[in-house]
């Protein structure tokens, strides 16, 4: 090994830290543990039976394509699959303005790559989605920090930062949202604030990267439209994945967004991957070319919707009042914080140790290194009954910890 490895790392590499939520899966194999850290779906919702039939039916009729080296852009079959499907849904779009990525982590790496030189701001919710945090520091991007509240990012507070990179002669790259019960507070934001800040990325001319990953998992209230759907201008990059709402092995996801853009993103592509595997891209479009992917995805709410009831009962039951937690209408998570003088970060060890749980320590969340006395909930990978277990277990954990202090 060579002597000076740490100098031979590119600036790049300096910037990247191991991710919090994937160090944690070293202690997925404690004998007992209950986990509320990833965000895993739950094993059950995965079709094993059909794509038996459909993996064995492209190995058969289609291996010369599924084998061989596909287009950079995705299977041509999948993207008119989705674009179809994003048209039933009311959303505007054509097959130019979708491509297929290594799912959407890929795609947020290639978004910093094309976009984020060192030095250049972006704006991002505090707290935010740990694997698009990653990405832009991994390319020297200076984050802002905007605050949350129950109906999502302020946006008086977005314009104010605007404001204050525009005196500054800067101007963000691009405003960073998970609009869709967001990760990981599981807020939604409320129609009026997707139309007002929409307003101010067009006066102030600014890409919106949508990130919504988790927009078809709604168990209660009334579903939003996109951030993509009511801009129509060419402001907004939409992310979309398979990776919650079919098979997250299978590593495919899509930007969706105007063809200028999409040109520069296939470029950087080419340069990472080629292209997305076509095994599984085209056993993907054949599941959703037999009607398989809607019902696949409602039983998957039903699913969650009971566990995520399940959960949040548990939590009112156990756990200490000086404990609070955000109630999603969907997706997986919850985001709850203590009293300002606990530090989930540093209790962590001693929570897996004791209690036999496990969550995610909400620093990993915040660019601007706060929110030491808050931690991401999972609901979705534990069975109900494992996820009322760890709730009693963690709210019991809790308890004798502010009985301490």
């Amino acid at each position: 090994m060579i002597t000076d490895l740490h100098e031979a790392l590119s600036t790049n590499l300096k910037g990247m830290k191991r991710s919090a939520i994937r160090e944690l899966l070293k202690y997925l194999g404690t004998p007992g543990l209950i986990s509320f850290s990833g965000g895993f779906p739950s094993p059950l919702t995965f079709p094993v039976e059909d794509l038996k039939t459909i993996m064995m039916e492209v190995m058969e009729n289609e291996a010369a394509f599924a084998l061989q080296y596909g287009a950079t852009e995705g299977d041509m079959l999948l993207r008119q699959l989705l674009v179809e499907r994003y048209k039933k849904q009311g959303v505007q779009m054509e097959v130019e303005n979708l491509i297929i990525t290594t799912a959407s982590q890929q795609a947020l790496d290639l978004i910093a790559k094309m976009f984020i030189d060192r030095g250049d701001y972006i704006l991002v919710g505090l707290p935010s989605y740990l694997g698009g945090l990653s990405a832009f520091n991994s390319y020297g991007a200076n984050m802002i920090g905007i605050p949350m509240d129950d109906e999502g990012e302020d946006p008086a507070i977005i314009e104010a930062e605007l404001k204050k990179l525009q005196a500054m002669g800067k101007k963000p790259k691009f405003i960073y949202l998970i609009p869709d019960f967001q990760n990981p507070a599981g807020v939604t934001m409320t129609e009026k604030r997707r139309k007002e800040i929409l307003a101010l990325a067009h006066k102030y001319d600014v890409l919106i990267l949508e990130d919504s990953p988790y927009r078809e998992l709604r168990y209660e209230g009334e579903t939003q439209k996109t951030m993509y759907e009511l801009d129509g201008t060419g402001h907004v990059i939409m992310l979309g994945t398979f990776s919650k709402i079919f098979c997250p092995g299978f590593r495919i996801g899509w930007v969706a967004g105007h063809p200028d853009v999409l040109d520069k993103i296939v470029v950087g592509k080419q340069a990472t991957d080629l292209c997305t595997p076509p095994f599984t891209q085209r056993i993907a479009a054949r599941y959703m070319e037999k009607g398989l992917l809607d019902p696949k995805i409602e039983e998957i709410r039903q699913m969650y919707s009971v566990k995520q009831k399940g959960f949040l009962k548990a939590l009112d039951e156990y756990m200490p009042e000086e404990i609070s937690y955000t109630r999603p209408q969907g997706g997986l998570f919850m985001m709850a914080s203590a009293p300002e003088h606990i530090d989930t970060n540093a209790i962590l060890l001693d929570c897996i140790q004791e209690a036999k749980v496990a969550y995610v320590a909400g620093t990993s969340f915040y660019c601007d290194g706060g929110g030491n006395n808050t931690m991401r909930l999972n609901f979705s990978y534990e069975t109900l009954e494992k996820n009322e277990e760890g709730a009693k277990r963690l709210g019991t954990f809790f308890k004798n910890l502010l009985a301490k202090k």
